[in-house]
């Protein structure tokens, strides 16, 4: 029975090796492209070297590419090349399915096909000389605001679909909340291409207060620089999807990748970045550890104020008739990417 019971482990150990020597060599050689948003740039390479230490990732090199979401989704739209795309926004992983080049079932994956979250904040100057708590104070006389360009920034549209539905929580109509979008555009002193772009000229000291993402503020705070922030009250759930392109030669790879991302250890990673899990067990963990303060007014994309991107985007940003578009040439600002 011993010599039997030895004879089955040998050989379940070197099937074991088969499988880990196959999956091995049919990494080798592969080289998958990720075209990003800008701010996961430095949590995306721990990530990376983290997942090229297992089995599947052994032998995987990868091409990476971060700047605006809006402008890296046209970018891959007009033929970038790409296997997978962690975009700042649905509505720009939208235009690539509209395009062909994504399955429109990308958001039934697992967890919708978010790969993490975070929320709209306030990064103020040190010490808040402007009292700056509620969507309110972003128009008191004498504020500045900084907030990316819609055009070209995911960033930017979740910051606007945020100041409108913070206004209808608050019981305001669609026409008082777009009035204050409007208003609030008239409060804004730049807006770059990128929600990065634009915490950098935050940081160079212009504006009293930048509408950004939790994470990004996170993210400048882990690099050394300093930016107080505010949470408001009625704030907005910011979902960061990622998705395969169906054209990918590497497919396989691309997938077993996200399933990567999305598994504990690397939401424990993204977590230390500033990122709110998806995967339920992290998601107890940061909230057993108050890791990111709770909201009683959090708001998603598809809360019937706003109906998810495909509306969001007809009514807000669509090319020449978007409401972005008009108070933009209402303020003087921008009206194009």
């Amino acid at each position: 029975m011993n010599k039997r019971k030895n004879v089955t482990l040998l050989v379940a150990g070197l099937i074991a090796l088969a499988v880990a020597a196959g999956a091995t060599a049919s990494s080798e050689g592969t080289s998958l492209s990720l075209v990003a948003y800008s701010t996961p740039k430095p949590v995306m390479a721990k990530l990376i070297q983290a997942w090229q230490k297992t089995p599947d990732g052994s032998g995987v090199s990868f091409t990476q590419s971060y700047g605006p979401s809006t402008n890296q989704a046209k970018a891959v739209a007009a033929g970038q090349p790409a296997d997978l795309v962690f975009l700042s926004t649905g509505d720009d992983v939208n235009l690539l399915v509209d395009a062909g080049l994504v399955n429109q079932s990308w958001n039934r994956q697992s967890y919708d096909g978010i790969a993490a979250d975070t929320v709209v904040v306030f990064a103020v100057r040190d010490g808040n000389p402007k009292h700056i708590k509620s969507w309110a104070d972003l128009v008191k006389p004498g504020v500045q605001v900084v907030t990316p360009n819609p055009f070209s920034s995911g960033s930017a549209k979740w910051n606007i679909l945020a100041a409108y539905g913070a206004r209808r929580r608050l019981g305001k109509t669609d026409k008082q909340a777009t009035a204050y979008v409007q208003q609030l555009f008239s409060h804004v002193v730049s807006q770059d291409s990128s929600g990065s772009n634009a915490t950098n000229t935050f940081l160079s000291g212009k504006g009293d207060v930048l509408i950004t993402y939790e994470s990004e503020a996170i993210n400048a705070n882990l690099q050394g620089k300093n930016i107080q922030y505010v949470i408001p009250r009625q704030t907005m759930l910011i979902q960061l999807p990622i998705a395969v392109l169906k054209n990918s030669k590497n497919i396989d790879a691309a997938n077993e990748f996200i399933r990567f991302v999305k598994s504990v250890p690397s939401q424990e990673t993204l977590v230390q970045y500033g990122f709110r899990p998806v995967n339920p067990t992290v998601a107890k963990e940061a909230a057993t550890l108050k890791k990111f303060p709770a909201r009683p007014g959090i708001f998603k994309v598809d809360d019937k104020d706003i109906g998810g991107w495909r509306n969001a985007d007809k009514v807000w940003f669509a090319s020449g008739t978007g409401r972005m578009v008009k108070i933009e040439q209402a303020v003087g600002g921008s009206s194009s990417g």
